[in-house]
Order: C-alpha cells, then structure tokens, then sequence
C-alpha cells in the first residue's frame, strides 16, 4: 500500500482559484482541503480519477466564492 504525501501552499485569495486549477490538471491529486490563516478547514474535497469538467464546476464556483472573501489561505494537497 503507497502511502499519501501531503503538501501545502500559502496563497492568497485572488490565487486560490487559479492555483486549483493548476493542481487538478497534475492529475495525481486524490484530495484538496482549504484551509484559513488560522488552519481551520473551510472545504475539503476528494478528487477520484476521471473527475473533470461539469463535475468540477461547482465545486470550482465554491472556491470562487470562497476566494472573494478571504485574504490569505493555504491549500493542503493529498498526492497519491
């Protein structure tokens, strides 16, 4: 069994959208979790293979929105 790795990225809001994207098309992605410059966990969602498109779309709007109200975040990646 491979164990995950895990990452993390400081951005700040009017990157967060930008900078998901750029993960998801990695393609080796199994979850992302945004969290608050506190670390608190505002989303978190699994990415399975074969996710794409209308799928995403919502959930890519909810990081929009979340991304027009905060400063400074950091994305937590789970690689497989």
């Amino acid at each position: 069994m491979t164990r995950a790795k895990k990452e993390e990225f400081k951005v700040n809001g009017e990157n967060l959208l930008k900078k998901v994207k750029e993960l998801i098309k990695e393609g080796n992605i199994r979850k992302i979790t945004i969290k608050d410059k506190k670390g608190k966990d505002l989303v978190s969602f699994p990415l399975t293979i074969g996710v794409v498109g209308a799928v995403l779309a919502p959930v890519l709007a909810a990081i929009g929105a979340i991304a027009a109200l905060i400063g400074e975040c950091t994305i937590s990646v789970e690689r497989e």
